[in-house]
């Protein structure tokens, strides 16, 4: 017995009690101290500490009682401009820090909040001050740089294998190379909506790089992200994570209790902060679900203006938050029973002006003020039948809403400039059999907001708005595939396209593109059109053996200058080429409008994986097959500094600039055609040199040896001197004569 109890106390039980051992915590860790408050008298005390209480709420969600905060008072009864908060525990106090540290309490007040164990370390802070070091001030390479190229040119990333690669475009397709690294992302990568930065995906979370040379700005801690966003003027950032947050003790991890078990971060671009973090919701939210696989993205979907960021927990609410702190509007979600889904509506020109204004200060702060719009559908629920509304934000107030019958699916697709909403409604007959569609149509700018209807027999297969315009193309079909569809085939289709009629304040059919025999036939099902709109292509993806690409010209010959009669819109709509491109997957219109590329990813199991730039006419410029091709991004460009008043002065004088263009062309043609001769002479001059020289080496080499000189040298020599003609010119005069003018 005393060898086993002499065992026992042999065992290291080090490990279990480091694992298992618990963390003392200070009833000190819950208390902060703000200061910055303003300075009242008694009369006072109790509004101001009902003022930071509902500040708490509001800003830090935090609930606090005005017994749990301690004012200290002088001997005047009047308050020092600062108090004790006691929260309920440090988890609270570290969320009350957070949102309230910087906040502004009014004009004149900003709050300033610090734990209170933070008081030793200022108390014993040496009285003689020391002057800290001056680093040296580097300065950062300008985010936009790519803007000043004199040629005007876009860049693209390329990513093939692990190397990833910003190149240069021009007329010819891929030209310089601006910037190559290897491994550069673990996954994908991403440009912000204004090109300003470019994201790369990492196990350890986000990085985002800027600049000429492509410097890191910053980084964001979110293990194994897979999905990001970006808000509309790259002001914030949104990752998602199937891994959900584990709050770590580590300086470096940004995330506290209160994030534990979230999977979705918003992060502050500009300072690299943790913003708020948020739970899944809906059936992503469930882990058993089998749907939990499919995550809808953008989970937030953020108003034009980047004010409010909302999402949908279907069937039960809209969630709003505010920026910057991302609270909830009016703290509480719009309750809509069975709610699907939602878009928010874009701004038009005068908007975008005003608020661009006002971002770069040569408006005042607040001159821009309206309110968003949101549109959203309900199903039938019971007896009570499908819904589309239009709601103001924040007032929360109701704009038009429309009733549906024999709903099936509703899609919201939103005009450029927010001056037209079309909800493409898929209807089912009364036996269920049987699918058709309606485009119901509302007019925004108009009093009560009307709506048209244009009832479609077919099944509409897509739908896309031409950018800052008033036409629409349309895919359908009529194939009885459709009811039951098999992998790999495709419906035959037909195009149409819509224009809005002003004399008759309604949208007409301008043309429908139809096969007219079974040679023609085809199976589109995209649309994508150019940003600049007119230019639009429509092709076939999704399919192993159709790769079908149709460009279209909506005003080809149409001069825009003339008023042409609206019954001849349709005559201007023409298909310019039709072409094909094997193993497509993907296509991407270049934010000019003057190029587009198609490629084949390996991603989607392309066949032929590789990638071609196409001028809007439909004109290839450049093709490349690649081995592990994975990826292709246009770089985004911000709105135009213009007015509009100087865009219709260059749209004018476009001819004069064109002239200009013209010439620039010429030229470069020109340089680039002397380079390559001057090129090819060198290089012949060079060969010519060092064959001379190798032919004396051998000659010296065999005078050496003792040994005569090369027949074929000799023979050379001797055919060159019997080949030499001399030419002489003679001249003699035959005849001469004077003629005298009077």
């Amino acid at each position: 017995m005393q060898a086993d109890h002499a065992d026992t106390d042999a065992i290291d039980y080090s490990d279990l009690e480091a694992k298992y051992a618990t963390e003392y915590v200070s009833p000190l860790d819950s208390v902060v101290i703000l200061d910055g408050a303003p300075i009242v008298g008694q009369d006072k005390v109790d509004r101001l500490l009902k003022a930071v209480v509902k500040a708490a709420a509001k800003e830090a969600g935090v609930s606090v009682s005005t017994q749990q905060i301690e004012m200290p008072l002088d001997e005047q009864g009047q308050s020092k401009g600062f108090m004790f908060v006691s929260l309920d525990n440090p988890t609270e106090a570290q969320a009350f820090q957070r949102a309230l540290h910087g906040h502004a309490f009014d004009k004149r007040h900003t709050f300033s909040v610090v734990p209170f164990t933070d008081v030793d370390s200022y108390a014993n802070l040496d009285e003689e001050f020391h002057e800290p070091s001056k680093e040296d001030w580097a300065p950062r390479e300008h985010f936009r740089a790519w803007l000043a190229d004199p040629a005007g040119r876009d860049q693209m990333i390329l990513h093939v294998g692990d190397d990833l690669r910003v190149s240069w475009t021009g007329k010819t397709g891929v030209a310089d190379v601006a910037h190559q690294r290897n491994k550069w992302t673990d996954l994908f990568t991403q440009w912000s909506p204004q090109g300003t930065y470019l994201a790369t995906i990492h196990l350890q979370g986000v990085a985002l790089w800027g600049g000429a040379s492509f410097e890191r700005i910053n980084r964001f801690a979110h293990p194994e992200v897979k999905l990001i966003d970006f808000s509309p003027y790259e002001r914030y950032l949104v990752t998602w994570s199937p891994r959900p947050i584990e709050p770590s003790n580590s300086p470096l991890s940004p995330f506290t209790d209160e994030d534990a078990g979230n999977n979705v971060a918003v992060w502050d671009v500009v300072t690299g902060q943790l913003v708020r973090t948020f739970p899944m919701v809906g059936v992503s939210s469930d882990p058993a679900n089998e749907l939990n696989k499919r995550v809808t993205w953008p989970m937030f979907k953020w108003s034009p203006d980047e004010k409010y960021a909302a999402r949908v927990t279907p069937g039960q609410q809209i969630s709003v938050y505010e920026t910057p702190s991302l609270g909830m509007l009016g703290k509480k979600s719009i309750k809509i029973e069975g709610v699907v889904d939602f878009e928010w509506a874009p701004m038009n020109d005068r908007e975008r002006e005003a608020l661009e204004a006002e971002r770069n200060g040569s408006a005042k702060p607040g001159s821009f003020v309206r309110e968003n719009k949101i549109a959203f559908w309900m199903p039938e629920v019971m007896n009570q039948p499908a819904r589309v509304s239009l709601m103001n934000l924040p007032s929360r107030a109701i704009i038009r809403s429309k009733n549906l019958f024999n709903v099936h699916d509703c899609k919201l697709h939103w005009q450029s400039n927010g001056d037209f909403l079309c909800v493409k409604v898929d209807r089912h007959t009364k036996t269920g059999k049987t699918k058709y569609c309606n485009l119901e149509l509302f007019r925004l700018r108009e009093k009560d907001v009307p709506v048209q209807v244009i009832e479609m027999k077919d099944t509409v297969i897509a739908f896309a708005w031409e950018p800052a315009g008033q036409r629409f193309a349309l895919i359908t079909s009529n194939d009885p595939s459709l009811a039951n569809p098999t992998i790999g085939q495709l419906p035959k289709t037909t195009v149409h396209f819509y224009g809005f009629d002003q004399r008759k304040g309604d949208f007409l059919l301008l043309r429908t593109f139809d096969a007219k025999n079974a040679a023609e036939q085809k199976y589109l099902n995209n649309v994508y059109w150019s940003p600049k709109g007119r230019h639009c292509l429509i092709a076939t993806l999704g399919s192993t053996t159709k790769f079908d690409i149709d460009f279209y010209d909506m005003d080809l010959d149409r001069d825009e200058s003339s008023k042409a009669p609206e019954k001849d819109a349709g005559e201007a709509i023409r298909l310019i080429t039709s072409v094909e491109q094997y193993g497509l997957t993907d296509v991407e219109w270049d934010p000019s409008g003057r190029y587009v590329a198609t490629y084949g990813s390996m991603w989607m199991s392309s066949m032929e994986p590789g990638y071609s730039i196409w001028d809007f006419k439909g004109v290839k410029l450049e093709e490349t097959k690649v081995d592990r091709f994975k990826q292709l991004l246009w770089r985004p460009r911000p709105p135009t500094l213009l007015s509009r008043e100087q865009q219709k002065q260059i749209r004018k004088n476009l001819r004069d600039y064109s002239r200009q263009f013209e010439e620039q062309d010429q030229l470069e043609l020109a340089n680039e055609n002397s380079e390559l001769v001057e090129r090819r002479t060198r290089l012949l001059d060079e060969w010519n040199a060092w064959r001379r020289e190798c032919q004396d080496m051998l000659e010296r080499r065999r005078k050496e040896l003792g040994k005569p000189p090369k027949a074929s040298l000799v023979k050379a020599e001797e055919a060159a001197e019997a080949d030499e003609e001399v030419e002489e010119w003679q001249e003699e005069v035959i005849e001469e004569k004077v003629e005298v003018v009077a």
